[in-house]
């Protein structure tokens, strides 16, 4: 569903943060990166969704070559960024101006997030939690084969975060999209990922690949949970020592 051939990318400042990437991201599949800062992650995920152009290599989502942002994707950022003067309603469906009625489509997808009574809320009127709730359900709306999520709940409380990491495998289970999420929590990234992408020192390249083989919903205490966390931190670890952190 989401391939990257050999993508690096070079900013007009002359900085190259990513270099070399060939990724593979299968169907329905939920991917988490990880890495020091500056590594590239978000990086990674801006070309795939099109808002940036790769310097070389190439970028594919569903079956297409990626030139510019489309309607494969739905994006959320670590900030909601909600219009302040429309209610969640309208926040939600803001993107579907023209496409007709998509009244059902609306409240399906705030009734998923668990928003149904604050439809009629403008932004000032919720919590962070569910303000991100809203972003998540406008992301969603159309019901795209890939779901990017940058840093989603990190300018969260622990509680809240921990709930919508919760919720937001609940309205994953919806359809199932293909997903990519970068995160600095690596127990955010287990809890979520079926793969957790480890990347190494800027330039950005993946050092590791590790497979989160465990059932869902998953346990913090168990000690293949740790195991794994064990691993991701000795992985991340590398990484920051090539990066000088």
């Amino acid at each position: 569903m989401i391939q990257l051939a050999g993508v690096s990318k070079r900013f007009a400042t002359g900085l190259l943060a990513v270099a070399g990437i060939d990724l593979n991201v299968a169907r329905h599949e939920i991917v988490a990166v990880i890495g020091p800062s500056g590594c590239g992650k978000s990086t990674i995920l801006r070309l795939i969704a099109g808002l940036d152009e790769p310097t070389a290599g190439t970028v594919y989502v569903d079956g297409h070559q990626v030139h510019g942002p489309d309607r494969s994707t739905g994006i959320v950022f670590q900030q909601p960024r909600l219009m302040p003067w429309l209610n969640v309603t309208n926040n939600v469906s803001f993107g579907l101006q023209h496409n007709g009625d998509h009244t059902l489509e609306t409240s399906e997808v705030i009734d998923r997030v668990g928003l149904a009574a604050f439809a009629a809320a403008l932004p000032r009127e919720l919590s962070g939690g569910m303000a991100q709730r809203v972003a998540i359900a406008r992301a969603l709306v159309t019901k795209p084969p890939v779901l990017l999520l940058d840093e989603p709940f990190s300018s969260l409380d622990a509680f809240t975060r921990i709930d919508l990491q919760t919720h937001l495998l609940e309205v994953w289970d919806w359809y199932r999209p293909t997903t990519l999420l970068v995160t600095h929590d690596i127990d955010e990234a287990l809890i979520l990922a079926d793969r957790v992408i480890v990347l190494g020192a800027s330039p950005g390249a993946i050092q590791a690949d590790i497979t989160v083989d465990l059932d869902r919903p998953r346990s913090r205490t168990d000690p293949a949970f740790h195991r794994l966390q064990d691993l991701s931190m000795e992985q991340l670890g590398r990484s920051r020592i090539g990066a000088g952190e």
